[in-house]
């Protein structure tokens, strides 16, 4: 559920009620509140404050883009100013996602939240996150418990609209919020969060189930074709002598509920809301080059990960220095962090610099469990009953008494099945449309079951650890050993070294199965498909100093064909990762940040070079009709378009739109309506291989003929210029792909609310944009939803291992979550336009580009 709905509910009764009481409400949104509360939570920024709970003196400079440098001189008043610092400027995006890890969402915006706690509750990511905090050493719990102590200090003197402009809307739904004091255990559920985020494929797991019933293995197999030959993986070469223990084939199953599947999935995508999707295509590119194949002779290492479109960006920039670094002050590190969290995710440090993008392993399975029917509290293992493992939980409600739940697990995990309306028998949550999932069933199985989930990430375990380490790494083997605490989500780790050496590294708890290789649910009720441990960390993919002089990650296939080990089936199928090696490979001269900056916004459709071509085959053939005065006309633009996702592209906004067409005329009269095809790398790859003469192309709803592909083609050309020119006027070289492909920063949650005077207050754009899905310039949409980007390359990052000062960076926002101020939204100008702004690091640097200087007391 989608917490625009509560707000529909909520805030719409108070805008109704204030409009009928005059217009008032329409000032008090348009002006009052940007223009005389929105500066109350502005921070301090110059000067001096005194901060109870530091040890020495701390200066914070802030340049230009707003980026936050910290000098500190030990290692606790570092990560305590990072909390604070946090808090200035991003505390309600740190209060939203804390109470998504915690599943307390109702406990802010009310009753219409309980379903999605429900889940939350049900996947208790709290609870993992408390069993980690009490398993963490000193150390890490002196960082964690210093920063949540620089976070306090800053709420024990900012409460309501001096906190952010979000709370002052807040009180309309809720008078009675009271903020809690931050812990160490919100910093960790965030993580939880980022690992649901970046999950794998346990989306394509479900929809493989489904659509067994309705289509055979064979044409399921055409919809999950195999990672193509001709496309790169990122390690050509693996030291590991071990042999699979596992069979990496699927293993046949005699049932399927594609209706509890399906709702299931529907249950997952209420995250998905929250958090953003995970879909076909969805990832980041990074690469490093060594200097043999740059201008400077020293690596360059460029990294862009994409994750969901939102208000105020995912990332805030930072740097850490401790003044002087030493061993007990280990930390000189900028780049990118996540408030809520210490320490750097994505940067460098004076010796290292690292990138992530998202390995994908499959992490995740399903198992059918059977449940005795004459004991509802038990399910079977190996012909015994055995009881469930239950916790009961109360969600607190804002506005409403607590609502209780059970929480059922399996040995495998929760039962994800228990807490979503159309799946239960009981109507827990008043639903006027709910229908007792037993009178919908219908389908042969066993005569009682739930679905369990089982998944690494619940297993206690921070992927934070990992990141203090890379933060102090001094080099390839302290860097291998930080990758070695990374177990979820699992990351294609890419390095540099100021001694002129690259590498990569893929850590993370990867299950071996002793049958199947997780790409349909599985019974539960036997050891069958049981996991059997995890891929050993030596036995990873790594490599170092390869010979080709670089290295490219973009979620592709990692590692060669006679890997002994299976981590997925389900990779992007590497077409960014193929065009990022084309454009290393083909440079004409050495390499340098400029060339570097040309790849990361490159646009180019490699869907467009074969479509085409057919499209041209279709049109131009014999047996082809002639072209109305208007096909032709942008027949005559598309076939000079250059393959670039240009937002002033004419030819792009034909191609793209005749992209969506050609989909859902091919696909639309076979599969299921909630399976319908998204876009992304798959289905380039799906549309890659169908043959010419494939079923495929016939429209089963139209009994009287067999169409062929060029008529698919001919009808969807047909449709895409009607579109357009309904859309966009009757001149084709005049249509822009920008004008349909549009970029609109969301607050997540009052950005959702539907009410205009609202979003406007903290929604910014839309803003016309190139790329693509499926260029390195990746700039996501949803074919079944529109071209509207839905995900992005949240940041990018070129580092320069010979200075330092030469690196440079962007990303979406801002750094400042706060509405109207100067810090909210300058940068989304730069970022839409493939620019950048320098990654400052010696202090005289920053000192000469400063534009504020805090220094905090004792």
């Amino acid at each position: 559920m989608k917490i625009r709905r509560i707000l529909l509910i909520s805030i719409l009764t108070i805008v109704i009620l204030a409009l009928l009481a005059g217009t008032g409400v329409v000032l008090y949104f348009n002006s009052y509140l940007p223009g005389k509360v929105a500066a109350r939570s502005f921070p301090q920024t110059n000067g001096s404050l005194q901060v109870a709970g530091l040890k020495d003196p701390v200066d914070v400079y802030r340049d230009q883009a707003g980026v936050a440098h910290i000098y500190a001189g030990n290692a606790h008043d570092l990560f305590f100013a990072q909390g604070y610092v946090h808090a200035q400027e991003r505390f309600w995006q740190m209060d939203v996602w804390r109470h998504i890890g915690s599943g307390t969402l109702s406990e802010m915006f009310g009753k219409d939240q309980v379903e999605t706690d429900a889940f939350l509750h049900t996947l208790g990511w709290k609870q993992t996150a408390e069993a980690e905090w009490e398993g963490l050493g000193p150390e890490s719990r002196a960082i964690l418990q210093a920063y949540a102590d620089g976070v306090n200090a800053y709420l024990k003197d900012h409460s309501g609209d001096a906190l952010s402009l979000e709370y002052s809307v807040l009180k309309l739904i809720n008078s009675n919020y009271q903020l809690a004091p931050w812990t160490p255990v919100n910093s960790l559920t965030w993580g939880k969060a980022m690992a649901w985020d970046l999950r794998g494929n346990i989306d394509e797991e479900i929809e493989r189930a489904v659509l067994l019933k309705t289509l055979t293995q064979a044409q399921v197999d055409e919809l999950y074709p195999e990672y193509p030959a001709d496309h790169p993986v990122i390690v050509n070469a693996i030291g590991v002598e071990q042999p699979n223990p596992a069979a990496s084939t699927a293993a046949a199953t005699n049932f399927s509920d594609a209706q509890m599947l399906t709702q299931v999935a529907q249950n997952f995508a209420r995250l998905d809301t929250l958090l953003g999707p995970m879909g076909d295509g969805i990832g980041s590119n990074s690469w490093v080059i060594s200097g043999k194949l740059t201008a400077s002779g020293s690596p360059l290492l460029a990294n862009d990960p994409h994750l969901t479109i939102q208000m105020p960006s995912i990332w805030y920039q930072i740097d850490l220095h401790c003044t002087p670094k030493s061993d007990a002050c280990p930390y000189e590190v900028a780049g990118f962090s996540f408030a809520g969290v210490p320490g750097v995710v994505i940067g460098h440090n004076d010796r290292i610099a690292w990138g992530f993008t998202n390995a994908g392993p499959d992490v995740m399975d399903l198992y059918i469990e059977k449940v005795n029917p004459d004991n509802p509290n038990q399910y079977e293992v190996n012909d015994q009953w055995v009881d469930f493992d239950t916790r009961t939980e109360a969600i607190a409600v804002a506005g409403g008494d607590p609502v209780e739940m059970t929480v059922r697990s399996t040995r495998h995990g929760p039962v994800v099945s228990d807490a979503y309306g159309d799946l239960m028998d009981e109507n827990k949550f008043n639903d006027p449309e709910f229908k007792a999932f037993r009178e919908q069933a219908g389908i042969e199985l066993p005569e009682n079951y739930v679905i369990a989930l089982h998944w690494t990430a619940l297993l206690p375990s921070t992927p934070f650890e990992a990141v203090w380490g890379l933060d102090g790494a001094g080099n390839w083997e302290e860097f291998r050993a930080a990758a070695a605490k990374f177990h979820v989500s699992s990351q294609n780790l890419i390095y540099a070294d100021v001694d002129g050496n690259i590498g990569y590294q893929m850590p993370g708890d990867v299950p071996i199965r002793a049958a199947g290789d997780g790409r349909v649910p599985v019974p539960g009720w036997t050891d069958e498909h049981e996991w059997q441990g995890f891929i050993p960390f030596e036995e990873l993919p790594y490599t170092f100093n390869p010979e080709e002089g670089y290295i490219v990650t973009a979620n592709n296939r990692i590692p060669p064909a006679d890997y002994p080990y299976l981590i997925t089936s389900d990779w992007d199928y590497g077409f960014r990762a193929n065009r990022i090696v084309e454009m290393i490979t083909g440079a004409q001269v050495p390499i340098d940040s400029a060339s570097i900056e040309q790849m990361q916004s490159d646009s180019f459709d490699a869907n467009g070079q074969l479509l085409v071509a057919q499209l041209a085959q279709a049109l131009e053939s014999e047996k082809a009709g002639e072209l109305s005065g208007d096909e032709q006309a942008a027949w005559d633009v598309l076939k000079e378009w250059d393959y670039q996702a240009k937002a002033d592209s004419a030819g792009a906004a034909i191609f793209e739109t005749f992209w969506s067409r050609l989909l859902q005329d091919v696909f639309a009269d076979n599969l299921p309506e909630d399976f319908q095809p998204e876009g992304g790398s798959r289905w380039l790859e799906v549309m890659r291989n169908l043959a010419e003469d494939s079923s495929w192309w016939d429209n089963v709803s139209t009994s009287d003929m067999v169409e062929s592909r060029a008529d698919i083609m001919r009808q969807a050309f047909a449709e895409t210029v009607t579109q357009l020119r309904e859309e966009q006027g009757k001149h084709p070289a005049d249509w822009q792909w920008g004008i349909l492909h549009t970029a609109t920063f969301k607050n997540q949650t009052l950005g959702e609310s539907g009410i205009g005077l609202i979003e406007s207050l903290f929604n910014r754009g839309p803003f016309n944009v190139s790329g693509n899905e499926a260029a390195v310039n990746a700039t996501g949409w949803t074919a079944t939803e529109g071209f509207e980007v839905d995900w992005l390359p949240s940041m990018r990052m070129i580092v320069d291992l010979g200075d330092w000062n030469n690196s440079l960076s962007v990303h979406t926002t801002g750094q400042s979550g706060h509405a109207y101020h100067a810090h909210y939204d300058d940068l989304i100008s730069l970022w839409a336009a493939g620019e950048y702004y320098p990654m400052l690091w010696d202090a005289d640097s920053v000192s000469q580009a400063a534009e504020s200087r805090l220094t905090l007391t004792p």
